[in-house]
């Protein structure tokens, strides 16, 4: 990771009604409530909802992303909507020394369809290309998430192909569609 990045947080403006902000402790609230209420909506293809039961989990999981070095850390970001906090989105997995990664994500449903999560992957491969000059970014999508699968589709990723029972669902072991970028492919 650039030696810049190291100390300064960071924060990502999107448009007008859109930014990523690095995400704090004193987030959890505000991100928990989302997962609380949503819960139904969410645990379909979000594994971790079903280990969220209080906000101390959510600040469990903000905590550990600090313990990993600083120059080893993935960024992960709030996602703000017009001033309020819809979702989070990140990187995961790097690996520096290939410097390749992964962009997770998740959004509350009542925010979606309005093009956000597209124009939030947008705005953190710029960041991943250019700032933390990595040079392949990838996203993996639960086989029956169609919906999920548009945004990488939409960014002009390339398929790559399935990565059977990739993941454990609440319903047991899904495939994963594999999407990748190279950064000599982003426009």
């Amino acid at each position: 990771m650039p030696a810049f990045l190291l100390n300064n947080p960071v924060n990502l403006q999107v448009d007008d009604e859109l930014i990523l902000k690095e995400i704090h402790l004193s987030d959890a609230d505000a991100i928990f409530e989302i997962i609380n209420l949503q819960r139904e909506y969410m645990k379909e293809w979000l594994p971790f909802v079903e280990c969220t039961h209080q906000i101390t989990d959510t600040m469990a999981y903000i905590r550990s992303l600090t313990k990993v070095p600083i120059d080893h850390r993935d960024p992960v970001f709030t996602i703000q909507y017009k001033r309020t906090i819809v979702g989070l989105i990140g990187l995961k997995d790097s690996d520096w020394t290939n410097h390749k990664t992964e962009i997770g994500y998740w959004l509350s449903e009542k925010e979606q369809g309005k093009g956000i999560m597209t124009k939030c992957c947008k705005q953190l491969i710029h960041f991943a290309f250019e700032a933390l000059e990595l040079n392949r970014i990838q996203i993996k999508v639960a086989a029956a998430n169609h919906k999920s699968q548009q945004i990488p589709i939409r960014l002009g990723f390339t398929y790559e192909g399935i990565e059977r029972a990739g993941e454990l669902l609440l319903n047991g072991y899904t495939d994963v569609v594999v999407y990748s970028l190279l950064r000599n492919e982003f426009h």
